[in-house]
């Protein structure tokens, strides 16, 4: 079987504080007027990503790995995850502010849910002028100190809120508090997982009229109390060069400018390599295929890739890989 490039049908979600700007601005088939995520690549139990492309359309992400688990997603990453897909990437639109939450560490998640932690990052592909995100506290707080601001709804006093822009980037650590606010649409690579404490969600009601769940004393464990400074990632932005955004046990991102086409070897490389496009549009080739994704579009490469051609006078990438 050869494995070339592959694109994905992208899994849409609706949601309460989504909007409609995956399709206004990323061209997603949505159909719903509260779109919030457009989940690109996944092997969530339940939403698993179809392959859209070549002579392995209609075929699922999770198969592949099945069939072909060391070619496509390296030795180095089976041996370490096992035939299961480590990063789910989405992009996320918020019309609204998302609920107040955080994300148990692996520890806490294997404990409590059989599942990995959430070490996530955000890439700002779009801001409403003073919009804003939540990340983190504005000051150190007792454990029981945000008991009581949850106790008499006072919790918005202790959170640390940052004005976004495009190219922002922020690295979200298992334990940190935070929500995307109204206006933000970004790009989001996380380890696999969808455990979610929700803490406060503005005492919004769902379709049926019902408050959503809140899991207040499950979050109490698994919050980080310090005020940390560790979130913005600085990062360069050379054109035509790979720049490193982050490096964390859980993924590598890089960030990649085009005015010209480059050459990436990828001999060394153990793993699957996707790329995230956030602006302009690009051809990817390998000796096995080619694939062009534009603004909002993800492409997977697998780990055999020895060599890759990116192609383009003018694209922003996010270059993902273990």
């Amino acid at each position: 079987m050869t494995l070339y490039p592959l694109k994905f049908r992208p899994i849409l979600k609706e949601r309460l504080w989504g909007g409609t700007k995956l399709k206004d601005v990323l061209g997603k088939p949505i159909e719903s007027e509260i779109t919030g995520e457009s989940w690109e690549l996944s092997t969530v139990k339940g939403d698993i990503s179809v392959i859209a492309n070549g002579s392995l359309e209609g075929k699922s992400l999770q198969s592949l790995i099945e069939s072909n688990g060391d070619e496509l997603l390296g030795e180095s990453v089976v041996e370490r995850f096992g035939k299961e897909f480590p990063i789910l990437i989405k992009f996320i639109d918020a019309k609204q502010d998302l609920s107040i939450q955080l994300h148990p560490n692996d520890e806490l998640a294997k404990e409590r849910h059989n599942s990995f932690g959430k070490t996530e990052m955000w890439y700002i592909m779009d801001a409403d002028p003073k919009a804003e995100l939540i990340v983190g506290f504005n000051k150190d707080v007792t454990k029981e100190e945000y008991a009581e601001s949850i106790d008499n709804d006072t919790l918005l006093d202790l959170l640390n809120y940052e004005q976004v822009k495009e190219g922002d980037t922020f690295f979200i650590n298992t334990g940190k508090i935070h929500a995307i606010g109204a206006g933000v649409m970004l790009a989001e690579i996380q380890q696999t997982s969808d455990v979610t404490y929700r803490v406060f969600d503005f005492n919004r009601k769902d379709k049926e009229g019902n408050l959503r769940e809140l899991h207040t004393e499950l979050a109490l464990d698994a919050v980080d109390y310090e005020k940390k400074d560790d979130f913005k990632v600085t990062y360069n932005q050379d054109t035509n060069k790979v720049n490193e955004m982050v490096d964390c046990p859980y993924f590598k991102t890089n960030f990649i400018q085009l005015t010209e086409n480059i050459e990436l070897d990828t001999t060394k490389r153990d793993s699957f390599t996707i790329y995230m496009c956030v602006g302009g549009e690009t051809i990817i080739k390998t000796s096995d295929g080619e694939v062009s994704i534009k603004k909002g579009e993800t492409a997977l490469l697998p780990a055999i890739t020895k060599k890759i051609w990116l192609q383009s006078s003018g694209a922003k990438l996010l270059e993902v890989t273990i």
